[in-house]
């Protein structure tokens, strides 16, 4: 069922309909708070009724217009299964809510430009918690999740997945480099497993090579 918005609400989403529009076109700074008003259709003492600031509006587009929510959303309504399972599972999820949107890149481009990335531990913050119950039943599983901060694995599974993006969106339609279709899974495996092959590396373990083995024998 669909929850109608108060007059205020509506307003608030037309600002910042407007904002998100101009801070693509234009980038943060070079975009002014009469232009939003003029874009919104609104004076522009209206617009501090409802935020104080530019700024304000900048992080709540940037939190409005993440992905995180309906990528819990799918996650959190999967059946229980492995860990792998779920961490390509994830890494999918991702992609195809981002793909939905285009502008994401872009916005989040400006608060690493424009901002030096000031506003990304608002957005862990947020996110952090929503997400916690998803790495945390692993753990209630005991699984083969290794004992880390579950800040850590949360951290670097997501330096992964948009290692592989940024490369998709950028490194590679510039240049020869063209990543396969498998790619994505490659990456999270790369994250799951390492890139060493533990088969062939056995020799380099300390207390596996033959001169250590020939000395526990004596």
């Amino acid at each position: 069922m669909s929850v109608s918005l108060s007059k205020g609400e509506r307003t608030s989403q037309v600002i910042l309909e407007a904002a998100y529009s101009l801070f693509l076109e234009n980038g943060y700074h070079a975009t002014s708070m009469r232009q939003i008003a003029q874009r919104a259709g609104l004076a522009l003492g209206g617009i501090y009724n409802h935020f104080e600031s530019k700024e304000q509006i900048f992080e709540t587009v940037l939190i409005e217009k993440h992905p995180y929510r309906q990528v819990l959303h799918i996650l959190l309504a999967a059946p229980g299964y492995s860990l792998e399972q779920f961490a390509h599972n994830a890494a999918r999820t991702m992609m195809a809510e981002l793909g939905k949107r285009p502008g994401f890149l872009k916005l989040a481009f400006i608060e690493l430009s424009e901002f030096k990335g000031k506003h990304i531990s608002i957005l862990f913050q947020i996110i952090f918690p929503e997400i916690y119950p998803l790495f945390q039943r692993f753990k209630d599983q005991e699984s083969e999740l290794r004992e880390l901060p579950l800040q850590i694995i949360f951290l670097s599974f997501v330096g992964t997945f948009f290692s592989y993006f940024m490369i998709n969106n950028l490194i590679a339609p510039s240049s020869d480099f063209e990543l396969e279709d498998a790619a994505l899974d490659q990456f999270i495996d790369i994250f799951l497993h390492g890139v060493i092959n533990p088969v062939k590396n056995q020799s380099i373990i300390p207390g596996n090579t033959p001169e250590s083995q020939g000395m526990e024998r004596q």
